[in-house]
């Protein structure tokens, strides 16, 4: 299995970054940067869904269908890539197939976030078990669908990228930028995030120049 590489050395002390990290980031860069260096989340009815719907499913155990266990809320990680999280649902299959399961409680949106998250729970699964995971699949509660997802080299670069980004955010503790697009519609955080308000609004940016203009008093005469 092909997978991209990552500097040799030191992989044990790279700074962890979560899953669900991943896919925020992939979503909205600066909703990542507020979770995560703000600690700041707000609920909706999207997020209280969602929530409701991981309750059902992200109690650990294991169980038996036919030639399939089931395991929920899986804690997994890759060491290499410095990733953890925890799998909604795993399939162990009879035939030694392993498949991740992510739900979520919306419509799927086929090379979304979502993809990110399920690819990057299919490369712990790889590291753990070790043997291929080519295969993922997001779960809709709004169709009631599973939706198959091949894990390539494509999308396991962008995992390997995504994690890396966070992890520079992490560290510099520098906040992204507000997009101020159609996203913002849908996200329990605009108020906080205030994105049309910060960006390229004339009084802002005269607010920020102001801010950290270096300020020189004046001599007495």
């Amino acid at each position: 299995m092909n997978t991209p590489d990552t500097h040799q050395g030191g992989e044990s002390d790279l700074v962890q970054v979560s899953l669900s990290a991943l896919e925020h980031y992939a979503y909205c860069p600066r909703q990542c940067g507020l979770i995560l260096l703000e600690d700041a989340f707000e609920d909706d009815a999207a997020t209280v869904r969602g929530t409701l719907l991981h309750q059902r499913v992200d109690t650990p155990g294991n169980r038996g269908r036919h030639t399939i266990r089931t395991l929920h809320a899986l804690p997994v990680w890759h060491d290499r890539y410095g990733l953890t999280g925890i799998c909604d649902t795993v399939e162990l299959h009879a035939d030694g197939r392993i498949l991740p399961i992510e739900h979520k409680s919306g419509r799927y949106h086929p090379g979304g976030p979502a993809d990110i998250q399920a690819a990057a729970q299919a490369m712990c699964l790889e590291e753990m078990f070790h043997r291929p995971v080519p295969d993922a699949a997001v779960y809709s509660a709004a169709d009631r669908k599973r939706h198959p997802i091949t894990v390539d080299n494509t999308l396991r670069t962008r995992v390997v990228e995504l994690a890396r980004t966070v992890r520079v955010m992490l560290s510099t503790t520098q906040l992204p930028p507000p997009v101020a697009d159609t996203r913002c519609r849908n996200c329990s955080m605009a108020t906080g995030c205030m994105p049309k308000l910060l960006t390229g609004t004339r009084r802002y940016q005269q607010a920020l120049t102001d801010l950290y203009r270096p300020h020189h008093p004046t001599e007495d005469a």
